[in-house]
């Protein structure tokens, strides 16, 4: 029978499950145009029927190759609900009545494939519940993986019993209120802050042997009040809504499923699959740059009475014991490195799940080969979102860097506070004026911790530039994020290299903060879209 110039079979109602059927209607070519000499154009293929379902108007997302050729394949995966639309519309020759029986057909026979799974399972195992499970079927049809693996996935995908740093982790971003870890991270300097108060640390003074008076109060070290108060809380609160948008709208756009179950899964899978590198952060993190930093720069200084270490307000009872004791400058500073070292773990778990939001989205773009142009053109559209959000991310992973480097490299300098260095640095380039170097040489461990903040941020943006940034609309975007953030990361370099450098650092921070409201620095999508809507 012709319909629509295509070869169109009635549904056989045979009691066939999906299997059967599909590969009757296949070799038979239901559903194919016919050929010049008006007979059938031959046999489906996986390629070819997964290209004509594509094609459809009203299919926005397409069908992967892959999962078609799981329908040609013996196996016990089926066919999603979604798909069977799809199919029937292929099968019913674009004609509503016919499609509405091919329809009634592929779902029944869905129905008896799912019954023979069910039969071939022990009663009571993992397996045969979650086959059975009417809200999974959908899900489990169209996966990806081979049969033998189901059960090993399935049981994966379960709520886990087990401590998980990872998921963990990645809900303290994406559970709750956005708001709740950013004000956290703000509370616990708030709450540092009055503690210095209290034991008269929050603006303190001591005398050099060269007679110079340096101020190293609590309240006046950058690294340790704008940065957990302004820097991080804006990092995380730019992460929780990269995360949030990533995991709740647009992976579920272009996942080829549609499913939002089964996206949900997959994106635990991807975090999951990063457990070894949260491990190994928290390690460095609490144990090195928090327990071991604290010993070696704040407790053994303090019961030895000196160290070849600067004075700052952690190390104030050595020259001063009458305005903090030492036992009460040792729970003080313990308390300080046990909420930094915290801070900068879930800082460098933003880091890592930016890198799993990256390295998603281009998984799924490599993917999907056989996508509608509009799909195609909304992915452009997510990729170039999740670049301006990890681009503010990288700014102010870099201003933290800044924060530590200069605070560190203040504590070794010949003025008196860190205000009265600056400018005097930029006043000497101003008026050629020369003032003397560091009179003083000291170990400072946190220009290598700030180092590694600054090139895990870089890193993280540079990845995401590669796998993201190879289209032309995001070119020039891209290189004006790529030009500050080269700027930004060579100010902190060359903090204190030379006189006048917080000239240069001064032009990179207000770049660098213009592009926290701005991240294309102009209006270039007008010109280039034709389009004035914002992605974020």
């Amino acid at each position: 029978m012709i319909k629509n110039g295509k070869l169109f079979l009635t549904p056989p109602k045979d009691g066939s499950d999906f299997k059967e059927l599909l590969k009757q209607l296949t070799a038979a070519g239901a559903g194919r145009p016919l050929g010049s000499d008006g007979f059938p154009a031959g046999p489906w293929t996986p390629e070819l029927l997964a290209e004509a379902i594509s094609k459809i108007d009203s299919n926005r997302i397409g069908v992967d190759l892959r999962t078609v050729q799981l329908w040609f394949q013996e196996n016990e995966k089926g066919i999603s609900t979604a798909n069977i639309r799809w199919l029937a519309r292929i099968f019913g020759c674009d004609d509503p009545v016919a499609t509405g029986e091919w329809q009634m057909e592929l779902s029944a026979a869905q129905s008896r494939l799912a019954a023979k799974r069910r039969d071939l399972k022990k009663p009571g195992s993992s397996v045969v519940l979650e086959v059975s499970d009417p809200a999974r079927t959908a899900t489990v049809d169209d996966e990806t993986t081979s049969p033998r693996d189901l059960a090993r996935d399935t049981a994966f995908n379960r709520p886990s019993r087990h401590f998980s740093l990872a998921r963990r982790s990645e809900a303290l971003f994406s559970r709750g209120s956005p708001l709740n870890l950013p004000a956290s991270v703000f509370a616990g300097a708030t709450a540092l802050g009055f503690l210095s108060y209290i034991v008269g640390i929050h603006s303190a003074t001591y005398s050099r042997p060269d007679g110079l008076v340096k101020q190293v109060g609590f309240l006046w070290a950058p690294n340790w009040t704008f940065l957990f108060m302004v820097l991080l809380p804006l990092f995380f609160a730019f992460v929780i809504e990269l995360l949030v948008f990533w995991k709740q709208d647009a992976r579920f756009k272009l996942v080829a499923q549609g499913d939002r179950l089964e996206s949900d899964d997959a994106w635990t899978r991807n975090v999951q699959a990063y457990s070894c590198t949260y491990w190994a952060v928290f390690l460095i993190c609490v144990m090195f740059a928090g327990l071991f930093q604290w010993i070696g720069v704040c407790l053994i200084p303090l019961i030895n009475g000196g160290g070849n270490y600067a004075i700052d307000w952690g190390k104030l009872a050595i020259v001063r014991p009458e305005v903090i004791s030492v036992p009460l400058s040792i729970v003080f500073t313990a308390l300080a490195y046990l909420y930094m070292s915290l801070c900068f773990f879930l800082f460098f778990a933003g880091l890592i799940l930016l890198h799993t939001i990256v390295h998603d989205l281009w998984r799924i773009e490599e993917e999907s080969t056989m996508r509608p142009v509009q799909h195609r053109r909304e992915g452009g559209e997510i990729g170039l979102r999740v670049m301006r959000g990890i681009f503010r991310c990288t700014v102010l992973g870099v201003l933290v860097a800044i924060c530590m480097k200069v605070q560190s490299s203040y504590l070794s300098s010949n003025e008196g506070d860190i205000v009265t260095w600056i400018v005097h640095d930029m006043s000497s380039a101003l008026y050629e004026r020369h003032d003397g170097g560091n009179s003083f040489s000291y170990r400072m461990p946190t220009h290598y911790s700030s180092l590694l903040v600054a090139i895990s941020t870089c890193i993280v943006f540079l990845y995401g530039s590669i796998r993201l940034g190879v289209g032309k609309r995001f070119r020039v975007p891209l290189r004006r994020m790529s030009a500050v953030v080269g700027l930004l990361f060579a100010s902190y370099l060359l903090i204190d290299a030379f006189e006048g450098f917080s000239i240069l650092l001064g032009v990179g921070v207000l770049l660098a903060t213009y592009g926290l409201f701005d991240p294309e620095f102009g209006r270039w999508r007008a010109s280039e879209l034709g389009s004035n809507h914002s992605v974020s």
